[in-house]
């Protein structure tokens, strides 16, 4: 099925709709790989709009001004709980004629909900829901400053872009209801609702910060590749067979919102690594050195640094989960840690780099046996001369091997750092 992929902020809340915020999303989209059709619509631009269909509700008799004060509606909430009922607006304006209107007073609109009978929500993944109408107030559409509420604005937009299809949390459930109201008041099309299961933690509880509920850019500052993350939340209450490494074409291809859970997934870091360092080990070793540039902003090396930090990710990549790690092991060519090394090891290290200097060839093999030559003739094992060299040539005790280490930095980068130690 081919389609449109529109974007609208919705920003209708002053407070919290900062363009800090709305950058976030839009700047997270587009790393993730994930474009829209047509321009980025603001709902606050259409806020005359909203108010139009509103004053059209009223004068069908679909909405009504209420005069209610902040008080009154405390006192309703009260007077509910008391009654162990749910608080809500109690429809005292809903039939009280113009003339008895104040005109002091700046009133709210709110919808006519049915009073009888039900609501149904026809949903793709919970199937029918049916909602009590007696359970479902006359919610505000239009606040009394003129602003419309989320409820509102989101159908009145949906309608006007011609949105077919409604997927979100589904913890929206109860406002799906009261949105179908709206749309049956207006006689408009209802579009097809798929509410799917919010993500949980591993404990099993509602996902929050502290299971990591984060902005999208806070996984790209922890690490993770864009790939890695569209590929992870693709599996988390849906599947395709046992197939767990999937391009985005075969996801589009694969995708049915029908398959999808009923249950809640389960937010799993362990699983992510996962995916994250098969992606990482299956990327390009270049262009990962330039995402690393641009994209992480950690790694500022000198050009001169270029050709062996390339040559370090090659190397490096098979055993990192995130590129944080890939950049913490990196940093030994670009500033190497000053360490402390004892005077027998840096005699033998004063020696040994006389073999490395008669070494033609800097490969691998060439490299390993001169090395093993140096243990035969010095009658030592490989931990005495490899430790000394690692802490010489990186500055950490547990880094690479060392014939790895020399091929990354090269000779001339090798022997002058062995010299300074030495």
């Amino acid at each position: 099925m081919q389609g449109k992929m529109l974007l609208r902020i919705e920003d209708t809340d002053e407070a919290r709709s900062t363009q800090e915020a709305m950058n976030a999303i839009i700047d997270g989209l587009k790393w993730l790989g994930i474009s829209w059709d047509g321009q980025v619509v603001s709902q606050k631009a259409q806020k005359a709009r909203h108010q139009q269909i509103a004053y059209e509700l009223i004068e069908q008799g679909k909405a009504y001004f209420c005069y209610a004060s902040k008080d009154e509606i405390e006192e309703m909430r009260k007077i509910a709980l008391a009654q162990g009922k749910p608080p809500r607006y109690d429809g005292r304006w809903r039939d009280i004629p113009p003339s008895a209107h104040p005109t002091n007073i700046k009133p709210v609109i709110r919808i006519k909900s049915p009073q009888t009978g039900t609501t149904i929500i026809k949903d793709l993944v919970q199937g029918n829901i049916e909602f009590p109408n007696k359970d479902l107030d006359d919610f505000i559409i239009l606040r009394s400053d003129g602003t419309p509420t989320y409820m509102h604005a989101v159908v009145v937009d949906d309608h006007d872009m011609g949105v077919t299809h409604i997927i979100r949390g589904d913890d929206h459930l109860t406002n799906a209801a009261k949105q179908i109201i709206i749309y049956n008041a207006m006689g408009w099309q209802i579009p097809q609702m798929a509410h799917i299961p919010l993500i949980h933690g591993e404990d099993g509880a509602k996902l929050s910060k502290r299971h990591g509920a984060l902005g999208i850019d806070a996984y790209k500052k922890m690490g993770y590749l864009p790939q890695a993350i569209k590929n992870y939340l693709m599996r988390l209450g849906w599947s395709h067979g046992n197939d767990e490494i999937m391009s985005m074409e075969q996801i589009i291809n694969w995708f049915n919102i029908k398959d999808i859970n009923k249950g809640a997934a389960r937010f799993d870091f362990k699983k992510l690594n996962h995916l994250n360092s098969y992606y990482i080990k299956n990327s390009n070793d270049l262009e990962l050195y330039e995402y690393l540039l641009q994209e992480i902003n950690i790694l500022e090396p000198e050009e001169k640094f270029k050709t062996q930090i390339v040559a370090a990710i090659s190397v490096l990549k098979e055993r990192s989960k995130t590129l944080v790690e890939l950049i913490d092991m990196l940093e030994f060519i670009v500033k190497p840690q000053k360490v402390k090394i004892e005077e027998t090891s840096k005699k033998l290290i004063k020696e040994i780099m006389h073999n490395l200097e008669d070494c033609d060839k800097w490969e691998k093999s060439n490299l390993s046996t001169s090395i093993n030559n140096f243990i035969d003739a010095h009658n030592i094992k490989m931990s005495e001369i490899g430790k000394p060299l690692r802490l010489a040539l990186t500055g950490q005790a547990n880094a690479l091997s060392v014939t790895d280490i020399l091929l990354i930095l090269g000779k001339k980068e090798t022997l002058h750092r062995l010299n300074n130690m030495v």
